[in-house]
């Protein structure tokens, strides 16, 4: 099934609901455009996945937004974009879709510890720094922050947690309590551990759920370590990014009145990602589902 737009929607894609804090911030600071979600919840999580699998994945959902019309899509999820992304850009666009684009979101939030670490260089301290990720294994295990990062910063010291357990506990719509708390303060002391004697100046949460355990991870985490959340990233680099490319900008479509239009697709019941979405977005939405690869 077509969807039709008046002309260029902006696309997102991601393994399932984590790609909403990104899609909300964009919404935000870009509301002008039509946009257009998809979230592969049938398939999700995709942590746990091979590469294989999530190439394939991630290009039949690349594929489908193409196929509605987008020309640009950002792959608001970690996973993705660490193992799909440079072989979607580099292999298959050149050769079947030349004129559109695919964004990921490590490369601004590499570019932003890079940032960060800059920072650092030029500040007095006492003992050494380190900037430390949360992510899920599959991420951490790609190890594309720290290849990122050594061509950015590489005196940068950088700590990598995999938080496998966070993702269900957001899902689960468990976003404070005991439990919560338990793992939180686990994954921390592993974290502090990690860095041995250097001083963590920076906490970026690599993984889209996260933000949801902003208020509670504050709490815990130390008032001299700032915490870095990737909507608030990846929005603002999306935005220059179509500043900086007018020819792409150009063809999207915006809304009569200043506000774009707006389409929510999954790939599995409706209801359960109603329900989820509403928790990342803060607002109730109405899901379309849809199939798509073989």
């Amino acid at each position: 099934m077509r969807f039709i737009f008046p002309h260029m929607p902006l696309g997102f894609f991601d393994s399932g609901f984590g790609g909403l804090t990104v899609y909300r911030k964009a919404r935000e600071i870009l509301p002008q455009y039509d946009m257009l979600y998809l979230g592969d919840t049938a398939r999700t999580p995709y942590g746990n996945r091979s590469f294989e699998a999530i190439l394939r994945f991630t290009t039949e959902g690349v594929e489908y937004l193409f196929a509605q019309g987008c020309d640009l899509v950002v792959i608001a999820c970690n996973t993705a974009s660490a193992k799909a992304l440079r072989t979607i850009q580099q292999k298959i666009l050149p050769v079947k879709y030349p004129g559109k684009r695919v964004l990921g979101i490590i490369r601004p939030s590499a570019e932003s510890l890079a940032l960060r670490a800059e920072a650092l260089s030029r500040r007095p301290h006492s003992g050494s720094a380190a900037v430390a990720l949360w992510a899920t294994e599959g991420t951490v295990r790609s190890d594309s922050y720290a290849l990122e990062l050594a061509k950015l910063a590489p005196d940068l010291r950088l700590v990598q947690i995999a938080c496998p357990l966070l993702v269900p506990l957001v899902e689960s719509g468990e976003l404070s309590g005991p439990g919560l708390q338990y793992f939180l303060e686990k994954y921390w002391r592993a974290t502090v551990e990690a860095a041995g004697l250097a001083k963590i100046d920076t906490l970026l949460l690599a993984c889209t759920h996260y933000p949801l355990l902003y208020p509670p991870l504050r709490s815990l985490v130390p008032a001299g370590t700032d915490i870095l959340v990737q909507a608030d990233i990846v929005a603002p680099a999306l935005a220059d990014y179509l500043a900086r490319h007018p020819e792409i900008e150009g063809r999207l479509a915006r809304g009569a009145h200043g506000t774009g239009s707006e389409r929510f697709l999954t790939t599995d019941q409706t209801e359960n990602f109603a329900r989820l979405a509403s928790l990342f977005l803060g607002r109730d939405v109405a899901a379309e589902r849809v199939e798509i690869g073989s």
